[in-house]
This record gives structure tokens, sequence and C-alpha cells, in this order.
């Protein structure tokens, strides 16, 4: 796949389909916020009891150092993971030369899939966790997969035999537009 990809700062072509996803698993949400609370409100209390308040936090109390910089630590680690899980996102593009995307704010680079390079292109339901082992830049025996919720994406199979799967909430529009696009 690796012949069949490139990376580009800005798309070019005219743009023809764009979807922007995001989190949107509850689940995953929840799960995140009971971490974080937990994290924030254990090293908040251990923090102010100790520094605050005078009073060792626990039977083996850390030094006031330590503690300050490990608990700010963990309270800027959680804050940090709710501010990613709210930035995350999967910018999918059909452009007139070629498929893009982006998983914002890992990458500053769109990957350009040219049509040229696609032997076929279906939109399909898929199991992420059975297929691709969950959400993500996922690699497996399936292929590769940029996707970030739900179970319906476009697979793509490229010149060089690779399969490649982009997650997407509207399958038949981003399908009607790759073929709109390699008319």
């Amino acid at each position: 796949m690796a012949g069949a990809v490139e990376k580009v700062k800005q798309p070019r072509g005219a743009l023809l389909f764009r979807e922007v996803q995001r989190i949107r698993q509850p689940w995953i949400w929840a799960l995140l916020l009971i971490c974080c609370v937990l994290l924030v409100g254990i090293f908040g209390y251990g923090m102010y009891k100790q520094l605050i308040l005078g009073e060792p936090w626990g039977t083996n109390p850390m030094p006031d150092l330590l503690l300050l910089v490990m608990g700010t630590f963990f309270i800027l680690f959680a804050l940090g993971m709710l501010w990613f899980f709210g930035a995350v996102r999967l910018v999918t593009e059909v452009r007139t030369d070629g498929i893009y995307v982006r998983f914002v704010p890992l990458f500053r680079n769109y990957v350009r899939i040219p049509f040229e390079k696609i032997r076929q292109y279906q939109a399909r339901q898929y199991s992420p966790v059975r297929e691709y082992g969950g959400w993500g830049i996922r690699y497996s025996r399936s292929g590769k997969a940029y996707n970030l919720s739900g179970n319906q994406g476009l697979q793509l199979i490229l010149e060089d035999g690779s399969r490649l799967l982009i997650g997407t909430q509207r399958p038949e529009e981003l399908e009607r537009a790759v073929h709109e696009a390699v008319r």
C-alpha cells in the first residue's frame, strides 16, 4: 500500500464530498469521564489534605514535592485526555484527484489515495472490533482501516491488492462521490 497512497499538506482538486467524524460512542466518553474524575478527585484530595492542611495522605505518604509533581502530572494528564478525545476527528474528503483522509490532531498531513490506484470500492457494513481490533488507525489481516465510530465504511481494494477501509457515517454518499469522481 506504500506506493498507493501519498502524504500531502493540502488537498488539491475540487471538493466533491467532505465528512468530519468525532468520537460518538457514549461508553467511551463514560469510561473516560469516570477515569478522569477519579484521577483528579484522588490526587486533588491528596494534594489538598497533605499540602494545604498539612496532614499526611495515606499510611506511607510521599514527600510533599513528589506529591506536588505526581499530582500535577496526573491531573494534567486527565485533563489532556479529555481535550484529546474532544479534539480528535477523522476528516474524509473526495476531490477530483483522489480521496483524502486525515486524523486531526494526530497527523498534520492528509493521506491521499489517487483514483488511478483504486481497483475496486464498495460501501459496506463491517465489525470494527472483530475485523480491525477497534477504532482508530488499525492494521489487521483485513487490511488497514481509518475509522472513528460506527460500523459503516468504504472498502477500497488498491492496485497492489492491499485493502483500505475508510469509516463513514454516510456510506452511500461517499460511494456516490467516488463514483462521480472516477467517471
